[in-house]
Order: structure tokens, then C-alpha cells, then sequence
């Protein structure tokens, strides 16, 4: 399985939290959701993290089969679409920029 993160480095602009989430939530889950090929959307807000740590107040990870299945999606017209909103909600509500990483991902169940 090959999983793409997009990593929302910045901040939300002061008291835009809640509407930046809300965005997220209405305006690009469903496009995410129906790129091709993919078996998983994760959207995760930041809640806390170490003194000194950069911000990451949204990170979004998209779970394909292979490469050629990411491919796929990567050329599919909701992407085209996603990336469109996701530049009006990132003028509206955050600072930043955002940068991708595709990991090949290996699962373990817990031993105890």
C-alpha cells in the first residue's frame, strides 16, 4: 500500500479554527473521497505537539494500492478540483504552505 500525506505546514489564521476544519470538512473530504483507486482518506487536525515542534495543522493521508493507482488518482478531475478549493481555503483561513509525502506503508497488529 503506498500512502500520500499532504502536510499543512503553518498556522490557521487567528479565530478562523473552527471555520478552516468546517471548510475542510465540507468542501474537500468529498472530493478526496472520490479520487480514484484510493481504499483510505484520513484527515487529521493538530491538537498538540512538542515545544519547539513546527505546526502542522492539518494533515491528510490517502491510502493506494501502488504507485499506479496514486498515479491514477492524481489525474482524476476531483483532484484537479481539490486543488482548486483547497487554494480559496487556504487564502480564506491559513499561513503556510503544504508539501507531500509518499510513504510505502507497512502495518503491525499489537502483540499483547
Amino acid at each position: 500500500m503506498i500512502t500520500r500525506f499532504a502536510m499543512f505546514e503553518g498556522q490557521v489564521r487567528e479565530g478562523h479554527k473552527d471555520a478552516f476544519r468546517a471548510a475542510v470538512h465540507d468542501r474537500l473530504v468529498p472530493l478526496w473521497r472520490r479520487f480514484t483507486t484510493n481504499t483510505d482518506v484520513r484527515v487529521m487536525f493538530s491538537e498538540d505537539r512538542d515545544d519547539g515542534a513546527p505546526e502542522f495543522p492539518l494533515i491528510l493521508a490517502i491510502t493506494y494500492p501502488d504507485l499506479d493507482g496514486m498515479g491514477q488518482a492524481l489525474d482524476c478531475p476531483e483532484r484537479y478540483a481539490s486543488k482548486d478549493e483547497t487554494a480559496k481555503i487556504v487564502a480564506e483561513h491559513f499561513d503556510g504552505k503544504i508539501h507531500h509525502h509518499v510513504t510505502l506503508m507497512s502495518e503491525f497488529s499489537p502483540t499483547h
